[in-house]
């Protein structure tokens, strides 16, 4: 079995499923694109070691799999089965045939106004399902918001659960972990942190929609940091603060507040005049 982390075991069976083809790797996965052996279904088969999580990963992956087993939702991956097979475990998900975000922003530079607005409004939605499980999602990016389909009026879905976790109201947590360009600087100062850091992951999303990258760059994290702290606002260039609504640099703006007593709350971002049209 150890195998079919090589291109080897391409058509091999998992289940009711037939492998494919290596969709991408990750530390702790490897996703597979594989197809129902009856029906002909399309899916993605996510393959976990468990021998390589800890304790914490574990919960991790325990919180994602009872959450996605919990809803149905059209701008949520749709968990299809689950299947253990010796010491792995294959999450059966949806496949969505237009990739990821991220992939979406490098083929289409940024996108128009309307379109960063429509994916705010269903990033919002997934969310509001999200909190509703009082659970911080702790890896959002672009990599992890997948499309339903190549057209512009795709539907958008929030994917890769792997780091998430159950947070009640007022309790917070220190674990350091997400992606560090999307990482709020609480995180990234090994602070202890609540739901406030999913809104600066979307802070910085919306801001690489309408821009083309993403509003802090660094080549470590420290520096990452540095360059966080020193800036006052946003890091918009005069050119593009002309172009753009000043209702999204104000939604961006309070997004990508430093303070996360200040930040933008869940249902403050869901009432903003930019989501509204």
């Amino acid at each position: 079995m150890e195998e079919i982390f090589g291109e080897s075991l391409v058509q091999a069976k998992i289940g009711d499923y037939v492998l494919k083809g290596k969709v991408g790797t990750g530390p702790l996965s490897v996703v597979w694109e594989a197809v129902h052996r009856s029906s002909g279904e399309v899916v993605v088969l996510k393959q976990i070691d468990l021998c390589k999580l800890n304790r914490n990963l574990k919960d991790c992956l325990d919180c994602e799999v009872k959450f996605l087993a919990s809803v149905n939702h059209p701008n949520i991956i749709r968990l299809l089965d689950v299947i253990q097979v010796e010491r792995f475990i294959f999450l059966v998900l949806e496949f969505c045939a237009g990739g990821s975000l991220a992939s979406y922003i490098q083929r289409n530079g940024q996108v128009h106004e309307h379109i960063a607005r429509r994916f705010a409004q269903q990033l919002g939605a997934a969310l509001e399902v999200i909190r509703a499980h009082h659970i911080i999602h702790r890896d959002l990016k672009p990599e992890n918001i997948l499309l339903s389909h190549l057209d512009n009026d795709a539907v958008l879905k929030v994917s890769d659960f792997g780091l998430s976790r159950v947070v009640h109201p007022g309790d917070h947590v220190e674990t350091v972990c997400g992606s560090p360009f999307y990482m709020a600087p609480e995180v990234l100062q090994f602070q202890k942190y609540d739901e406030k850091v999913d809104m600066w992951s979307i802070g910085a999303i919306l801001f690489e929609l309408l821009n083309g990258y993403p509003p802090f760059c660094g080549r470590s994290n420290v520096q990452l940091l540095q360059n966080i702290k020193k800036c006052t606002g946003l890091p918009f260039s005069q050119f593009i603060l002309h172009n753009q609504h000043p209702d999204y640099v104000d939604l961006c703006t309070r997004l990508l507040c430093k303070n996360p007593g200040k930040r933008l709350s869940f249902e403050e971002f869901c009432h903003h005049k930019f989501l509204q049209g």
